[in-house]
């Protein structure tokens, strides 16, 4: 009895009061008090940690953000004062005399200078200062008139719509060639107006023509490109010492295959007097056996740009169709869209959907002649030799090309990334092949895809088969792991082990790039056989991976089986520096010259017209 007496004391506290000894009744309703209290309190608290669970589980899980298209700001145009042309101090044949006095017309001309001010990019105003004051003598003026280096430069300044530019922007007013011989300071005024006019015209058109209108990297955060850095004051001294300032300024453009083939695209397009276009109604869907209102313009359509094999070969379709006509979407009539679609690199299934209706009405030419600016401007972004060998992704054409000695080596179909998982636009160089890979799990894809499913199931990673090491690389187990408490900062690094599951695939094609874009195979082989093939998140995926990495590695394919047969994870380093341009052209000559057109996929084009419109309005509004 004292001992119990002594449990009820540890119960109720040192000093509390004890009860006298109750009856047998009593000290049970006692202990039933007490333990039932110890019984509510572990039900409190099991529903307090359920009602936090809860809580935590209706509270949004982070994200981590795409990047995002900007709200382009083009190149400021300032105004440059040219005063201090007009306070530089020329040598005088009598030291002693004191201004010293201008010997020629030239020097004579610069104290017009003062005060005068003229609209120009900084870099163009800063050059035009340098070069004057080191050189003192005019480029464009002789025996107080325009020179023929003059006219000519003006001539390709007015030319430059057939490079995708605009005239508008290097037009200059040109002083006449009458004159009073008697008033020779107002012509020295005229003339060295003109002179700094077209210099800085001259130089504006250098600039654009070498590194485009649009800086790239203000157009979103899927550019990246270190923008070309130009001389102009050698620039302008080139001018000065060419014989044909028209040939120069072409020049500046690229110089390459690609820019050559658009600029005559550009121009034959100008030159076209009718409009290249078949309408077909907008949401049409047709497929075999049904009918359709618009089944002669598709036959129309196919009669105008099947090729002349296809049309020999379905001549007999086409006769038939021509003489009964109707809205019947035939099997023979089946068999000819199949053969358009397989030589258009469509799926060949016969349906006429969005990506066939595309290829069967065409452009018009107002959009080709937009999609081909557009390519001019782009291509200046990059280097003007791409490469004796380089590695071509173009994602609107969902297209991988490896060239060598400007041949295509091998070419294929690509995967590219979703409208919400763009891949970006920029360049560099290809390093090494990896076999068997692991796949290092982008903090994107564990933040906005894997944490909702470890809130939900921890031990998912786990069952998966993901490999999980903290920041010291201790191995942990993802069920381990309170994901509720996880934000945006993943504490934990995640990677995919080689094998038939591997997202991956067999290889990988790196160019270390802070986009962690690179080139790989996968085993999601159905994806390139669809005609719109934007389904990665942001890396490229090969239709023939092992021929593109003995392309780049310079082997055999059986070498490449080889190293993949020995099971293990390992890399092999490129020979060489190969260029990879993974790039954005809705606009691109194929191999023989000939133009191709793509869809906007990611609205890029869109985005680029703005800013070079934008840029053009600033340009004007300074003028």
């Amino acid at each position: 009895m004292r001992k119990s007496l002594v449990m009820l004391a540890c119960v109720f506290g040192v000093g509390a009061v004890l009860p006298t000894a109750p009856p047998a009744f009593a000290q049970s309703s006692l202990f039933e008090v007490i333990f039932g209290q110890q019984q509510r309190g572990k039900r409190h608290r099991q529903r307090q940690i359920e009602k936090f669970r809860a809580q935590r589980a209706t509270k949004p899980a982070p994200r981590v953000k795409a990047p995002s298209f900007y709200n382009y700001k083009p190149d400021a145009v300032k105004t440059v004062d040219l005063s201090p042309l007009a306070e530089i101090e020329v040598a005088s044949a009598e030291p002693m005399v004191i201004p010293p006095i201008p010997q020629d017309e030239f020097e004579r001309s610069l104290r017009h200078l003062e005060g005068h001010r003229i609209q120009a990019l900084k870099e163009v105003g800063d050059a035009l200062i340098e070069y004057y004051k080191a050189n003192h003598a005019f480029v464009w003026v002789t025996d107080m008139k325009p020179n023929a280096r003059a006219m000519a430069a003006m001539e390709e300044l007015a030319a430059a719509d057939m490079y995708g530019l605009s005239s508008d922007d290097y037009r200059v007013d040109v002083p006449g060639d009458d004159y009073d011989p008697t008033k020779t300071s107002e012509r020295l005024r005229e003339m060295i107006q003109f002179e700094v006019a077209l210099s800085a015209k001259a130089l504006r058109y250098v600039l654009d023509a070498t590194r485009g209108r649009v800086d790239p990297n203000r157009l979103s955060g899927y550019h990246d490109f270190k923008r070309k850095e130009v001389d102009l004051v050698s620039a302008l001294g080139n001018l000065a010492a060419t014989s044909d300032a028209k040939v120069y300024l072409q020049g500046s453009n690229p110089g390459n295959d690609q820019f050559e083939a658009l600029s005559a695209e550009l121009a034959e397009l100008r030159a076209a007097d009718a409009e290249d276009h078949i309408e077909i109604a907008e949401g049409t869907f047709l497929k075999p056996g049904r009918s359709s209102p618009e089944l002669k313009n598709i036959v129309a359509a196919i009669r105008k740009r099947g090729s002349d094999t296809l049309l020999v070969d379905h001549g007999i379709t086409l006769m038939e169709y021509q003489a009964d006509g109707g809205d019947l979407y035939t099997p023979e009539l089946v068999s000819m869209v199949r053969a358009f679609q397989t030589e258009s690199g469509l799926k060949p299934d016969g349906i006429v959907g969005k990506m066939t209706i595309g290829k069967l009405s065409g452009m018009t030419n107002e959009t080709k002649i937009g999609k081909v600016i557009l390519a001019m401007e782009r291509l200046r972004w990059l280097p003007r030799d791409l490469g004796t060998r380089h590695v071509f992704i173009n994602q609107p054409a969902y297209e991988a090309t490896y060239m060598n000695n400007g041949k295509e080596g091998i070419s294929m179909r690509a995967v590219v990334g979703k409208k919400s998982n763009q891949t970006s636009f920029f360049y560099d160089e290809i390093e090494t092949v990896e076999y068997n890979p692991y796949w290092g799990v982008p903090r994107s894809i564990i933040v906005n895809e894997m944490l909702p499913k470890l809130r939900r199931d921890p031990s998912y990673l786990d069952r998966q088969g993901y490999e999980l090491t903290d920041r010291r690389g201790r191995r942990v187990a993802s069920r381990n792991i309170d994901w509720y408490s996880v934000g945006s900062k993943i504490p934990v690094d995640v990677r995919q082990p080689p094998g038939k599951r591997n997202a991956l695939g067999e290889l990988k094609i790196m160019f270390p790039n802070k986009h962690a874009i690179y080139m790989h195979d996968t085993p999601a082989k159905k994806l390139f056989s669809r005609d719109a093939r934007a389904f990665s998140h942001g890396c490229v995926r090969l239709q023939d991976p092992r021929g593109m990495a003995a392309a780049v590695l310079g082997t055999s394919r059986d070498h490449i089986a080889q190293q993949i047969a020995k099971g293990r994870n390992m890399a092999e380093p490129v020979p060489g520096k190969i260029p990879v341009y993974v790039s954005y052209f809705t606009a691109w000559p194929g191999e023989d010259g000939t133009i191709g057109y793509y869809a906007d996929m990611y609205d890029r084009d869109k985005h680029l017209n703005k800013a070079i419109k934008r840029t053009e309005q600033t340009r004007q509004a300074q003028s």
